[in-house]
C-alpha cells in the first residue's frame, strides 16, 4: 500500500498541511519541523505522487516525443531507445516522465500535438526529425507548446535547438575513402525532407567536389534495412558501379553488408562501406563496421535538461552545440581494387 501524506503527518506529529509545506519546499514551517517531517517521509519510504503535483499546480510533469516514422523502421532503429533512455536519465533526477506518441498515419502527427495540449498531458515537447520548412515549428506556436529541436530548423523558430553536427563525420568518411584511392564512392542517403538526410547528402556531395570527384552515385532511401538493401542492388547494377558506399546510418550499412555477401562480393577488398551512428553491434559485424560515432544518449538527456530549464525559466534561449561525431575506422574500408 502507498504511503500517504496523512501516514507522514501522523508519523510526525504535525497537520498534514505542514507536510505539504515541508515536501514541497514552501515556507509555513519551521527547519526543525521540516526536518522531522523529511525524516519521517524518508522513513516510511514516501514517493511523491506525480498526479497529485500536476493536480496542485497545473502541470503534467511531463514531456512529450511524437515520432512520425513507421513502427516497424522505428522498432529496428537502435538511435531511438538509446535516444529515449538518455531522456528517461535527465526526467527520473527531475520527477518528470516521458510521453512517447509514435504516429504513423497521414495527419496523425498533427492530431497528436493537439491531443496532447488539449488533455494537458505534457508541458512540452522534444522536436525530432526536423525537416526543411518544418510545418511543426508554426503549429507549436499556435498551442503555444514549449519545445526543443534536434538541431536548428532552416525555417525561423524561438526554440532553443541542442545541435549535432553531423556533416563532419560524413566528410571524414569520404575523404577518408579519397584518401585511400576510392574514386567511385556512393552514398545511401536517408529522406531528403529530413535536415539530417540532406545534410549528410550535402556533406558527402562537397567532399567529392573538393577531392575533383562527381557526386554522381547517390540513391534516397527511408534510414531502413529493405531500403538500404534494394539501394545497394540498384547500385550493383550500374555500368560504372561503385568502389565504396557512404550509407547514412549503420541500418542500412547493415543491410548493404549483407546484400554484398550474397552477390559474391567481398568486403572490403571488391567494395568498402561506412556507417553512421557506431551502433554497438557494428564492432561485432564480420568485418567490423567503420562508422561515425554519434551519441544519442547524451543527445536525449541534453535536449531534455535544456526543454525543462526552460519550463522553469533557467534557460537563455541559445543554442546548445555538442561534441561533433568523430570517424571510427574499422575493417569494412581498405585500398579499392586494383
Amino acid at each position: 500500500m502507498a504511503v500517504t501524506i496523512s501516514d507522514v503527518a501522523r508519523a510526525a506529529g504535525v497537520s498534514k498541511g505542514a507536510v505539504s509545506y515541508a515536501l514541497n519546499g514552501q515556507a509555513g514551517v519551521s527547519e526543525e519541523t521540516r526536518q522531522r517531517i523529511l525524516g519521517a517521509a524518508k522513513e516510511l519510504g514516501w514517493r511523491p505522487s506525480l498526479r497529485a503535483r500536476s493536480l496542485s499546480s497545473s502541470k503534467a510533469y511531463a514531456l512529450g516525443l511524437v515520432v512520425a516514422r513507421n513502427p516497424r523502421l522505428l522498432g529496428t532503429d537502435p538511435f531511438f531507445p538509446s535516444f529515449i533512455a538518455g531522456i528517461e536519465t535527465t526526467l527520473a533526477d527531475r520527477g518528470y516522465s516521458l510521453v512517447l506518441t509514435v504516429a504513423a498515419k497521414q495527419g496523425a502527427e498533427e492530431a497528436s500535438y493537439r491531443r496532447l495540449v488539449h488533455e494537458g498531458r505534457v508541458d512540452g515537447v522534444i522536436l525530432s526529425d526536423v525537416r526543411t520548412d518544418d510545418p511543426r515549428i508554426a503549429l507549436l506556436l499556435e498551442l503555444g507548446l514549449p519545445a526543443v529541436t534536434l538541431n536548428r530548423p532552416t525555417a525561423a523558430s524561438p526554440f532553443p535547438a541542442v545541435c549535432m553536427d553531423d556533416t563532419e563525420g560524413i566528410s571524414s568518411a569520404v575523404q577518408h575513402l579519397v584518401d585511400l584511392g576510392h574514386t567511385r564512392i556512393a552514398h545511401v542517403g536517408g529522406a531528403q525532407h529530413y535536415i539530417h538526410g540532406l545534410s549528410r547528402r550535402r556533406a558527402w556531395a562537397n567532399t567529392l567536389e573538393r577531392n575533383g570527384l562527381e557526386p554522381d552515385l547517390f540513391i534516397e532511401a527511408d534510414f531502413g534495412a529493405q531500403q538500404g538493401t534494394e539501394a545497394t542492388a540498384r547500385l550493383l547494377q550500374l555500368d560504372r558501379k561503385p568502389t565504396a558506399i557512404v550509407y547514412a546510418n549503420d541500418i542500412m550499412a547493415t543491410a548493404g553488408l549483407s546484400y554484398l555477401h550474397q552477390q559474391g562480393l567481398r568486403v572490403p577488398a571488391d567494395v568498402s562501406i561506412t556507417g553512421y551512428d557506431n551502433t554497438e553491434y557494428a564492432q561485432y559485424l564480420n568485418p567490423a563496421l567503420t562508422s561515425i560515432g554519434s551519441d544519442p544518449l547524451l543527445w536525449g538527456s541534453t535536449a531534455a535538461q535544456v526543454l525543462l530549464n526552460q519550463l522553469e525559466g533557467k534557460h537563455d534561449g541559445q543554442d546548445i552545440i555538442l561534441p561533433e561525431p568523430q570517424l571510427i575506422v574499422r575493417g569494412s574500408t581498405a585500398e579499392p581494387p586494383a
